[in-house]
């Protein structure tokens, strides 16, 4: 094989490798219409599991009261809440419901495992589950409910819906776009097909003892600790589910600046993680386990900007070496856009949200610029912050 042929053969594998992101979200689709028939009956027990409702705060506590009040009125009783404020002042946190317990750690932790596990350490009570808040969620008054008809089903992991609280920019509502696009796909669709919804961050809920199993003998500092979580639960051979009436309202990215240090971050965890998928898919091969190769499969790819940029830079590049290829692309690119426009409307999207699409161009290049700080991105800060009391914007 001559030198030329090498580089013709490389050329063609990093095609593929990029090239399939275009179209498994499609694929994995028509295959969840094809099964979705014949998913597990939901039953709920009626004994209410007990659960420590984990919310962290870091140096900024303004939203903690509405966050508050939003978990007290769930359709619920058997829970208590662990706020803990890192680095804040919490002298305004004052709450006269005994289910709330404000916790400040001595010394700043700067980590949201360090703030789990601060809070688990200090639980009142053997709390059988629990379940991760941001101090910027607001929570759907059934939302433990919801939670329990996947635990009920025997899951031990299971991750809600973050709805947009606030579609006020044009910033926030392609940020709301996006999440739709990645909970249908690769939380409601992944689920249904056999595999693990990938985890948010928030608006998930785990047993104690699996949560504690995963991630107490490390120290995780940064962002990313629930790309290490999936890792960690998806290799001990348990799935993810899905429950996508369990909704938490999330406050999306409002500003340019606020954009480009949050995805900067979520790049940096990226770089960092993404070769978690090897190690899956090689588990789940030796080991013949469907869920851990597709959702290996699924920590490989890039961040939504990045392959398609990069996608378009092939698909031009072919329009002089191989048209064939490029017409290949064109079509990868029509399917991808169809999934998108499916995923938006099979959830009854806000108005707003398709209004904001003609800006993804300007929305792809404020995360180009996010590439410019990725390797120091965990040094910017360790919080985004917030700015939305209600879900009056939404």
């Amino acid at each position: 094989m001559s030198f030329q042929d090498i580089i013709t053969l490389i050329w063609y594998i990093f095609q593929i490798a990029i090239g399939y992101n275009l179209v498994l979200p499609f694929l994995l689709l028509m295959l969840y219409a094809l099964v979705k028939s014949h998913g597990r009956k939901k039953l709920t027990s009626i004994v209410e599991a007990d659960y420590a409702i984990i919310v962290t705060a870091y140096e900024q506590t303004t939203l903690i009261p509405s966050v508050v009040s939003s978990l007290l009125k769930l359709n619920y009783s058997n829970y208590l809440i662990y706020i803990v404020a890192d680095k804040c002042d919490v002298s305004s946190l004052k709450f006269d419901d005994e289910r709330v317990i404000v916790l400040r750690p001595e010394q700043t932790l700067s980590s949201n495992t360090r703030s789990h596990f601060y809070a688990i350490n200090r639980f009142k009570r053997s709390h059988e589950r629990l379940t991760i808040i941001d101090s910027d969620n607001l929570v759907d008054p059934n939302y433990l409910l919801e939670l329990n008809k996947l635990f009920d089903q025997g899951f031990s992991a299971v991750q809600g819906v973050r709805d947009a609280k606030n579609l006020d920019t044009l910033y926030a509502a392609l940020d709301g776009a996006r999440d739709i696009y990645y909970h249908f796909f690769d939380g409601k669709v992944l689920f249904n097909v056999g595999s693990s919804a990938t985890l948010a961050g928030s608006g998930m809920a785990f047993t104690t003892q699996l949560y504690k199993d995963c991630l107490g003998h490390q120290d995780i500092t940064g962002a990313g600790f629930d790309k290490i979580l999936q890792k960690e639960i998806v290799s001990r051979g348990f799935r993810i589910a899905f429950a996508d009436n369990a909704i938490v309202y999330d406050e999306k990215t409002s500003k340019s600046d606020q954009l480009v240090n949050q995805r900067a971050r979520w790049i940096n965890t990226w770089f960092r993680y993404f070769s978690f998928g090897f190690g899956l898919i090689g588990k789940g091969v030796l080991k013949l386990n469907w869920n851990m190769v597709l959702f290996g499969l699924i920590l490989l790819r890039p961040p939504l900007f990045i392959f398609l940029l990069i996608g378009l830079f092939c698909m031009f590049l072919n329009l002089i070496l191989n048209p064939f290829i490029a017409f290949i692309w064109f079509l990868g690119f029509v399917i991808f856009i169809l999934g998108f426009i499916l995923a938006l409307a099979i959830n009854n999207t806000d108005a707003r949200i398709y209004k904001s699409l003609w800006g993804i161009p300007k929305f792809i290049f404020y995360q180009v610029l996010s590439l410019l700080k990725v390797r120091n991105a965990n040094k910017h800060s360790v919080a985004t912050k917030h700015f939305h009391a209600d879900k009056n914007s939404k």
